[in-house]
């Protein structure tokens, strides 16, 4: 699945080139060689896309393995050219990123092909070859889809090999893998645990000195990927066993097999075929090279997301939620079974929302849409969808009016507690929420998921979830942290009242955002809204007084209103020339251009990405980046600060954060005048922006 959703990344997110024959990209060296420029009429003409990925950077094999996408080529041909065969890969390596393993190209790398050139053709005249080509290429933190459309301009004539890039070709063909016909055979078998094996004997012949071997599969759903392979050898068989994965081996498996002999530098590669039969018992062990192994392993992920769903609970929307949850377990005595049953309910609601939130953005960023986390909230009609919903719990919270699905009467079971039902939906609200920003531990976490399969990726925004419902699942399993809540009494409807002022203050928070993303219109459009909202709810509060039960009906017409003045269209502020950062900073517009030339210049840079309805984001704003002290040292130090603002969402911004494999804001990056970057916290304090 996840090479499926690569290969639309690629195909989708790459744009046109100018053709040229070389095309420098950001990550990539890509170029169109050919064995000999003046090819003959009737003879086959060989032709490669060498791929140099730079430091760092890796491409993939024709099956990339757990994660990746191979290369793409559409080719561009003289008249009455036949389409050329699929590209031929050299042997790739081995990378491990995240616990995944990866079939890649860490190196030049040379993909060949052949082009028939008609017969008919007459000597001395013009036979350009253009491809368009699409490849991924990754760092163990991002992938970028790249693109390239290359054109070799040649001339018919003897089929004399080219000097230069014919021996380039030559070179790249002597890496290819031989295909040949050995008799293998495959057999799976299952342990006591019930985990089925795969073992494959190849007869390697008069191949002596074999010191290590590795079985590449060209078909997915063969064997684990990430697997380690035994390698044993009796008499001229080798035997490879590993994991099976799922579905596992049928009907005839190929694959590529490298062999390294003692004493040579360079690996053999041999392309085979092997079809069910009896396997012999191991032999005698090899040594086999284990694989190369980077970054951290998917259990630290997972770990990283949960804390930063924890530190989550503390934000001020979040907050009160979570408080008046717990102080309802608290409430009458609840039972041991029921206190569970919420508590499971509502991080059901958590962790789903966070999931279908994360696997959106997956889906999108496949089609080629650049979008990170609390991407929705780029839009002013969820802004002012929220305004509303916050206006309602402000309200409710305060006492105008109470949320009882059995009755309509204001008594002691109007604690919101709602049945599991309600706690469900209390928890789905708390994760919407508390999407806003990425906060300590979440940022790494939510942007290693961009690159990992799509099932390991949803479980990083699981996790982030459960994290989120961690506090209130302890309270609804943990009978010793219900008893130290407080008892029942009339504080608690104080208490309620108390809540509703962090509610009452993120009701404002978010007319300021949607006022900064639509206009004076759009926050009049989101205060009419409220006012009317607020107004019908205050009219229910008055029904719910009098012992009547009309404010259901009421409650459904404040809903549809609610639901009509979300969905307006809204239209878009001017664009602002300026920033929204701190006077004493001097900060212009982020542009990659401009960071490029201030890094030109040899100036120390400090950037930043942000957004309105980012909390984190504006509470260092006014925080940290405000200290008269940091615009001093910045003055005096000559740090440039550059801003960008996500708030509406941004192509350029979108683009930034997936090659820096961030998932969302903030992001603050220094760059020093010695061409190096390093990435600082994501709660800056003003030691830490002093010490740049």
């Amino acid at each position: 699945m996840i090479r499926h959703l690569a290969t639309a990344f690629v195909l989708l997110a790459s744009a046109p080139l100018a053709a040229q024959s070389i095309s420098e990209q950001p990550h990539t060296r890509a170029e169109l060689i050919a064995e000999s420029r003046s090819p003959a009429p009737g003879k086959p003409l060989t032709v490669g896309i060498q791929l140099t990925p730079r430091q760092g950077w890796h491409t993939y094999w024709i099956n990339p393995g757990d994660a990746g996408a191979p290369t793409r080529a559409a080719w561009t041909l003289p008249e009455g050219t036949p389409t050329p065969a699929e590209l031929s890969y050299p042997v790739p390596g081995t990378l491990i990123v995240s616990g995944l393993m990866n079939y890649v190209y860490e190196k030049t790398n040379v993909l060949l092909t052949e082009v028939a050139v008609p017969a008919d053709l007459a000597g001395g005249k013009p036979y350009p070859v253009s491809v368009k080509v699409d490849w991924l290429v990754c760092s163990l933190e991002q992938c970028v889809p790249e693109s390239a459309e290359l054109t070799l301009p040649l001339t018919t004539g003897s089929g004399a090999a080219d000097p230069e890039m014919g021996f380039r070709v030559a070179n790249a063909r002597n890496a290819l893998p031989r295909t040949v016909d050995w008799p293998a055979r495959w057999s799976a078998t299952k342990t006591g645990q019930g985990v089925s094996r795969v073992a494959i004997a190849v007869p390697v012949g008069s191949i002596d000195k074999v010191r290590s071997a590795y079985f590449y599969p060209l078909q997915d759903g063969v064997i684990g990927y990430a697997a380690p392979q035994s390698v044993t050898r009796s008499g001229d068989m080798l035997r490879i066993e590993t994991d099976a994965a799922d579905p596992g081996p049928s009907g005839t498996v190929t694959g590529l097999l490298r062999i390294t002999r003692e004493g040579d530098s360079h690996d053999y590669g041999f392309t085979i075929s092997a079809n069910a039969g009896a396997v012999p018992q191991p032999g005698a062990s090899l040594t086999t090279a284990a694989p190369q192994g980077a970054g951290p392993g998917l259990p630290l992920i997972l770990l990283g997301a949960v804390l930063g769903g924890v530190l989550l609970n503390i934000m001020p929307c979040v907050f009160p939620i979570l408080s008046l949850k717990a102080l309802a377990l608290a409430k009458g005595n609840v039972d041991a079974a029921v206190a569970r049953r919420d508590a499971v309910a509502y991080a059901a609601g958590v962790i789903l929302v966070c999931a279908a939130l994360g696997g959106l953005v997956l889906v999108l960023r496949a089609a080629g849409a650049q979008v990170g986390w609390a991407f929705q909230l780029q839009d002013p009609r969820v802004i002012a969808g929220l305004l509303l919903l916050m206006t309602a719990i402000a309200l409710n919270l305060a006492g105008l009016f109470e949320i009882n699905l059995t009755s309509g009467n204001l008594g002691q079971d109007a604690v919101a507690k709602g049945g599991a039902l309600g706690s469900f939906a209390t928890g789905a609200l708390a994760a919407f929420v508390a999407t806003p920003c990425t906060g300590p531990f979440m940022a790494g976490a939510l942007g290693a998921s961009l690159v990992l399969p799509p099932v390991q990726a949803v479980s990083v925004f699981a996790g982030l979830g459960f994290g989120l419902a961690l506090p209130f699942l302890l309270v609804g399993f943990v009978p010793a942290l219900r008893k130290r809540l407080p008892r029942p009494g009339a504080w608690m409807t104080r208490f309620k009242a108390i809540l509703s002022i962090p509610m009452f203050l993120t009701v404002l928070a978010l007319a300021w955002v949607l006022g900064r993303q639509a206009g004076v219109e759009g926050l009049t459009a989101g205060l009419a809204g409220a006012l009317a909202l607020g107004l019908l709810l205050w009219w229910v509060g008055q029904r719910q007084h009098a012992g009547g039960t009309a404010w259901i009906q009421a409650a459904a017409a404040a809903a549809v209103v609610a639901l009509a003045i979300a969905t307006l269209p809204i239209g878009a502020p001017a664009e602002a020339a300026g920033t929204s950062a701190p006077a004493g900073l001097s900060a212009q517009r982020f542009s990659p251009a401009r960071l490029a030339a201030l890094r030109a210049e040899g100036r120390p840079v400090f950037l930043y990405m942000t957004a309105d309805w980012c909390l984190t984001c504006k509470v260092n704003e006014k925080g940290a980046m405000a200290d008269a002290r940091v615009a001093s040292a910045f003055k005096a130090k000559g740090i440039a600060v550059l801003e960008g603002d996500w708030t509406r969402g941004d192509p350029t911004i979108s683009d930034w954060l997936a090659r820096e494999g961030r998932a969302g804001v903030p992001v603050y990056v220094f760059y020093s005048s010695d061409g190096k970057s390093r990435e600082l916290s994501q709660l800056l304090t003003v030691s830490e922006l002093l010490a740049l």
